[in-house]
């Protein structure tokens, strides 16, 4: 039986180390979250926003995106505490899809929209340390601050984004370890920071907003002229729905991140605790955050200044520049500002790790190339793994600079991973009816079904509404998603075309690849 596992397998062990602490589950999952990016980039969304959607409450969007990802919460739980393996959610799909489906589907729903993702957020994170700069008087920074298709420098947004990737990739082939801190580190930092600037919002008052926007020096932007912009009710629930692909872009689903490490992670608590504790926290940071912006400002002012284009584009408003505005000092507002940039820094940090993990366990399946799952005796990190996604990511770090319409484009991408969660909520579904007894079976089995319903229905929000979820810009006369829509289906169709390739190749040498997703891989 060992014989035939060496043959199925690269190897009898992952060669990985367990190095990931709970503290470190809770790094990575809140850090793939986005906490901090969600908050400083919702007036983008709020922008592109049709003057039909009037009634969007943000605190009630996040209750109810928290709400319908609780079935995620009990799949992404026990399907990690059954089947605690590196690359998570890959091996359940795979193993319960077939090497053909599961593969191509994981690929393209996790492997390949992650890539895309890290250029997205690496462009966030280069405007985010524009907008810093530019709300503490430094205007300069403003071609940094805004997207590249709005009036951003490319060059420089895409050589600084560039530099700081390679940076981190760096430091996770030659100290993995370390990899690991700098996300528990930047994410726990980041926390802090949002309850800094929640706590300096709240002792600055609405007086404090007022006197803030006073200081623009702009007629047409003070508090009151941007409050009575907004005629619209409180709460609309067909409009708060219609942001539904917001959190799913940035906050909720992303659950993954420690259970695709979980071969590396010390202790059965940190397996079993992680996806729960890191949800819960997610809630309370994002829904604190909007209400502190509500109560502080006012529900008319907040939504009448996420949709001002000109106080979004031109004096980048968003819940980390109010804050560092009304604060009274400026080493508590810089303070507040570097936590901005942070929380950008650490999701290119956790996805660094995490995307890593899932080319490595799809070569050890013999899926991609096996020279991926080659583990450095000397670091113990997957090196080639690594070289590959830093070559991706930067490459589309540069398209996204100079095509496809920036920042706005990539989000188009996510819908990729939507439609994988339909299939690793089925997968849960599945699992749970074959493997499961009494009453967790029947937890597991409705909680997948459940899954699988949420992320359909968020699926067709997003092709419903391309320009919003996508872009209106367009490159040689294309919509920019269209370009995107592509990528997610040759990304699919390469799967496929790889996971044949690879089963025709091994079968050359007496390796038949189908049987990896018949057994569950070793630690």
């Amino acid at each position: 039986m060992a014989e035939q596992k060496t043959e199925v397998f690269v190897r009898e062990s992952t060669g990985l180390v367990k190095n990931v602490s709970f503290l470190d589950t809770i790094g990575l999952n809140i850090s793939n979250m986005s906490i901090g990016g969600a908050l400083g980039l919702i007036a983008f969304i709020f922008v592109a926003l049709p003057t039909s959607m009037n009634g969007v409450n943000l605190v009630y969007g996040s209750l109810i995106a928290f709400a319908l990802s609780i079935p995620q919460i009990i799949v992404y739980t026990k399907m990690t505490r059954a089947l605690p393996r590196t690359g998570g959610d890959y091996v359940w799909v795979s193993r319960t899809f077939g090497g053909l489906f599961g593969s191509a589907i994981s690929f393209m729903g996790y492997t390949m929209e992650t890539l895309a993702y890290l250029a997205l957020i690496s462009l966030a994170a280069i405007s985010a340390i524009g907008a810093v700069a530019v709300a503490e008087g430094h205007n300069s920074f403003l071609s940094l601050a805004l997207p590249p298709n709005d009036g951003g420098n490319p060059g420089y947004q895409f050589a600084i984004a560039a530099a700081i990737f390679v940076a981190l990739i760096a430091v996770n082939i030659v100290k993995p370890k370390t990899g690991y801190r700098l996300v528990t580190i930047f994410s726990f930092f980041g926390v802090l920071c949002i309850l800094l600037a929640i706590g300096t919002l709240l002792s600055a008052g609405r007086s404090g907003v007022e006197n803030y926007m006073s200081s623009l020096g702009n007629a047409n932007l003070t508090y009151s002229a941007v409050a009575s912009s907004y005629s619209g009710p409180t709460f609309n629930l067909g409009s708060t729905i219609f942001l539904l692909p917001f959190f799913a872009i940035f906050v909720y689903p992303w659950l993954n991140a420690a259970p695709a490490v979980a071969s590396e992670i010390k202790g059965k608590s940190a397996i079993k605790w992680n996806v729960p504790i890191s949800a819960l926290i997610a809630l309370v940071l994002v829904t604190s955050g909007f209400a502190t912006l509500y109560y502080v400002g006012g529900y008319d002012f907040i939504n009448g200044a996420l949709s001002n284009p000109t106080l979004v584009y031109d004096y980048t408003f968003n819940f980390w520049t109010l804050a560092m505005g009304v604060s009274s000092s400026s080493v508590l507002s810089w303070i507040i500002g570097f936590g901005w940039i942070l929380w950008d820094v650490a999701i290119m940090a956790y996805g660094i790790i995490v995307i890593s993990r899932y080319l490595f366990a799809q070569s050890f399946d013999r899926f991609l190339p096996e020279k991926m799952a080659y583990v450095s005796s000397r670091f113990r990190s997957p090196i080639l793994a690594h070289l590959t996604d830093l070559v991706i990511t930067v490459a589309l770090i540069g398209l996204a600079s100079y095509f496809y319409g920036g920042l706005s484009a990539l989000l188009a991408g996510v819908v990729a991973a939507m439609i994988y969660f339909i299939f690793v909520g089925l997968a849960g579904a599945l699992y749970g009816a074959k493997k499961e007894t009494g009453r967790s079976r029947i937890t597991l089995m409705v909680s997948g079904v459940l899954m699988a319903v949420v992320f359909a229905y968020i699926t067709y929000q997003f092709f419903a509404s391309p320009t919003i979820w996508g872009t209106a810009t367009t490159s040689f006369g294309i919509p920019g998603y269209d370009f995107v829509y592509l990528y997610v289906l040759v990304s699919f169709v390469a799967g496929i075309l790889i996971y044949l390739a690879s089963k025709r190749f091994h079968l050359r040498k007496g390796i038949d690849i189908s049987l990896a997703y018949k057994e569950i891989p070793p630690d």
